[in-house]
């Protein structure tokens, strides 16, 4: 694998009586597609809300880039989030009132990027993404297909470090999810670009360089055979 580039440690979290995570460790190499497995209420979208930094572990050390996650107070994490994190979600939390350009360039505006350069950025990445004809369309008078692409776009354009994908085609036909994930990951491996996949299909799983599945709180990580 190459260079760790982020590192969790015994990671344990607990909802009420509810152990989500029971001394779970996954290590991500720098432009690797890691996929995170196992059924519903496994503890994977915990595992991967942690890795992210929107969840704090209650134990256990999580290390990105040889900065430690856990140490880092709300508003370093919410910065680190913003500029070298990217997120797709299942259903691609698009800002409805925006158009899919402007959705697209949010991340750029919120850098402080001026308008104009954060368009044409933007429109690059739609267009990367095979979905520039929709750039002046709101989310809602897309297909769900070509929503989820535009959120791809979106996290992807500042071109961050580290992509967390939560069941990204889980919304999505077949077709649709197939297209979305090679877009994915085929776009990412270009740009150096790792990605955490949270998926319990194995089809989407297979566009993964490793596999990590979660069972009873705890991670197994697996080789994936060519």
């Amino acid at each position: 694998m190459s260079q760790a580039l982020l590192v969790a440690e015994d990671l344990v979290k607990s909802f009420g009586p509810t152990e989500a995570l029971q001394g779970a460790s996954v290590r991500l190499g720098a432009g690797e597609v890691l996929a995170i497995m196992g059924p519903s209420g496994s503890g994977k979208s915990t595992l991967l809300h942690c890795l992210a930094g929107i969840v704090r572990p209650d134990s256990g050390a999580i290390t990105y880039d040889g900065r430690d996650l856990t140490a880092m107070s709300d508003k370093a994490r919410s910065l680190l989030r913003r500029t070298e994190f990217g997120f797709v979600f299942q259903f691609g939390q698009l800002v409805p009132e925006l158009t899919c350009l402007d959705n697209v360039a949010l991340p750029l505006r919120l850098a402080k990027v001026k308008r104009s350069k954060a368009d044409v950025e933007a429109l690059d990445w739609l267009a990367r993404l095979e979905v520039e004809d929709v750039a002046r369309n709101r989310p809602g008078d897309v297909s769900g297909g070509q929503a989820q692409r535009v959120a791809v776009a979106r996290a992807l354009v500042a071109r961050p470090r580290v992509v967390f994908a939560d069941e990204p085609t889980g919304a999505l036909d077949s077709y649709n999810g197939e297209k979305v994930m090679r877009m994915l990951t085929e776009t990412a491996r270009q740009n150096d670009t790792a990605v955490v996949l949270v998926t319990h299909e194995a089809r989407v799983a297979a566009y993964a360089d490793r596999e990590v599945v979660v069972r009873d709180g705890k991670a197994i990580s697996r080789e994936l055979v060519p």
